[in-house]
């Protein structure tokens, strides 16, 4: 392990351009549960019956807020009793130290910010919890915390609309923004990508390993079990995010 650590760090410290990309993993080490897995938040069905992917899907929202906002609430309630961990901070120093690192993150808790991630190079591609925003007039809440203690689904001030988070439902699109500044950079190529904490599901998890792989990068996961990305990456770093990026980032040395 400390040689496969060794090798990466080598490959960040020569590298310009870096590409993190973090899932449930990176917030599992705060306390916070994971959406699938063991342990997850949910596992299978709701107390309704429904499917989780039902119950936190846009068509809910619409149909029954108050059933959508019970499990967003539930979501809202577990991010917000955390925090960021040792290895948002690693991320958000290697970041410092290396002016072309990007994050693009499947998380939505907002940690890599509380961490001090740079917003510019943050790709926060679900969207976030807070600030809400009304479905009906578009004023934005700030009151997350206050809305979790009233009745669900939260109201819009302004108009008495229902407020909902700028985070990607079940059956809904990415954000074209998000979207777009991930596609932007993953034009520019990077030199080294690395996967934390993700199950890889998603093709624009994928899409920039494989990118990197064909263009001559270094290609990384950091995971305490096999994930479909396992055998496609350079170095798989066995562990907790929270144990080894902090070990990684002790050997990449400050310029």
């Amino acid at each position: 392990m400390e040689q496969a650590i060794l090798q990466v760090a080598r490959a960040i410290e020569q590298a310009e351009r870096i590409l993190v990309i973090t899932g449930a993993g990176v917030s599992a080490d705060s306390g916070l549960p994971t959406y699938r897995g063991l342990g997850g938040l949910y596992n299978g069905h709701t107390a309704e019956g429904l499917p989780i992917e039902a119950a936190l899907s846009g068509p809910m929202l619409q149909r029954d807020p108050a059933l959508c906002w019970k499990y967003l609430a539930e979501l809202s309630k577990a991010c917000l009793a955390a925090r960021p961990n040792a290895g948002h901070s690693a991320i958000a120093e290697l970041q410092r130290r290396k002016p072309g690192c990007w994050v693009l993150t499947q998380n939505i808790d907002g940690y890599h910010r509380a961490a001090g991630s740079p917003a510019q190079r943050l790709i926060e591609i679900h969207g976030e919890l807070a600030p809400l925003f009304c479905q009906s007039c578009g004023a934005e809440d700030d009151e997350l915390i206050e809305h979790l203690q009233r009745p669900l689904p939260p109201r819009c001030a302004r108009c008495a609309g229902v407020l909902r988070p700028s985070v990607v439902l079940f059956e809904e699109r990415l954000p074209e923004a998000a979207l777009g500044k991930l596609y932007d950079e993953l034009r520019k190529g990077f030199d080294v990508v690395l996967a934390v904490g993700t199950t890889a599901s998603f093709p624009y998890i994928v899409e920039p390993v494989m990118q990197a792989r064909k263009t001559g990068g270094f290609t990384v996961e950091v995971n305490p079990s096999s994930t479909d990305l396992s055998r496609w990456v350079d170095v798989r770093l066995e562990g907790k995010a929270l144990d080894v990026l902090p070990a990684l980032l002790s050997h990449i040395p400050e310029h």
